[in-house]
């Protein structure tokens, strides 16, 4: 792992550690907005709000309810921010703020039928454990996120309580965190200790006044949801020195608006980019393997690049578009060999 602070821990997956299909919890990225709070396994979880039914569920109420398991993608909107220019402030994040676990837990839409909402509901908020106070803001706040309705009820929003068939690791967000397939991790609070039917939307720090594209245009902000299309390069690493002759390129790729469908490598900016070999498809939620053959026979230093394209058509760009807090930034990664 690559440390970025140590207190509250980031820490980002060396792009190596990707080559597998699932991260190990291990080498898995850390995102934390604050001190990691100390969550007994027996936490309880309150379901409040807008309900006909509050409710109080440890982790055995939750499974009672019957558990489903899911492999999903989740990614930083800061991962790739160290690539923007002018440096947006925020974690200084390189490209390994990503990875694939296999989770298990109770779909959200099953604890509101519980619940039972009531008719004028049009978001559940999920607020975490953990507490403190943004430079910006006077007093200590939790970490909480609300989600549409029609997402919180979406059958691939979990409750998750296992990570990889383990119970999910304190770091990670233990003993309950929600997970939100497709969109960016910020909505995947971690620690969770309460979830509140609301009638009215959020408007707390992390909704309003951060995780919004700012481009500073005038134009008021817009909220970051949906993962954007990316790809990136497990091998070779960048600064490599490979050996003439042909090499296997290998990689990942994924979006939150569909399965990849289409990734290229360009060489030295060659026109077009040739395509590679997509792996299939281990979830309709997670990241794609992919292959490149490629015929490394000229000496010296040569740049590749890989892009992926959607279901949607939704292609990655050569370079991202700035905004003033650096999220969803998918430019086209960039890998430097040296054939020798």
């Amino acid at each position: 792992m690559r440390i970025l602070s140590a207190e509250p821990l980031n820490a980002e997956t060396p792009l190596e550690a990707l080559a597998e299909d699932l991260t190990p919890e291990s080498s898995f990225f850390v995102r934390s907005h604050f001190r990691r709070p100390d969550v007994p396994r027996k936490q309880v979880l309150e379901v409040v709000g807008a309900v006909q039914q509050a409710l109080r569920l440890d982790i055995a109420d939750l499974q009672a309810m019957g558990t489903r398991t899911l492999t999903a993608t989740l990614e930083c909107a800061g991962n790739g921010r160290t690539g923007l220019q002018p440096l947006p402030a925020g974690e200084r994040w390189g490209l390994g703020a990503v990875g694939t676990a296999r989770w298990t837990g109770v779909p959200l839409r099953a604890v509101l039928e519980s619940a039972r909402l009531r008719p004028h509901v049009v978001e559940i908020l999920a607020i975490g454990a953990d507490r403190g106070r943004p430079p910006d803001v006077a007093d200590e706040i939790p970490f909480a996120r609300s989600l549409p309705l029609a997402k919180a009820r979406d059958p691939d929003t979990l409750l998750a309580v296992q990570m990889n068939g383990r119970p999910i690791p304190p770091e990670h967000g233990a003993p309950i965190r929600l997970i939100v397939p497709g969109w960016y991790g910020m909505a995947s609070v971690k620690w969770l200790e309460r979830i509140e039917a609301r009638a009215e939307p959020f408007r707390g720090y992390y909704q309003l006044d951060r995780y919004v594209y700012d481009h500073a245009d005038g134009n008021s902000p817009t909220p970051v949801r949906t993962i954007r299309v990316r790809s990136v390069i497990v091998f070779p690493r960048d600064g490599d020195a490979v050996r003439q002759g042909q090499l296997i390129v290998t990689g990942k790729a994924w979006s939150g608006e569909g399965v990849v469908v289409r990734v290229q490598i360009g060489v030295d900016g060659a026109e077009p980019p040739r395509d590679a070999t997509l792996l299939p498809p281990i979830s309709p939620h997670a990241w794609r393997a992919w292959e490149f053959a490629w015929d490394a026979t000229n000496l010296g230093r040569h740049i590749l690049r890989s892009y992926a394209t959607d279901a949607k058509g939704n292609r990655q760009p050569e370079v991202g578009r700035w905004n003033r807090y650096g999220y969803g930034n998918n430019a086209a990664q960039a890998v430097a060999v040296t054939v020798q």
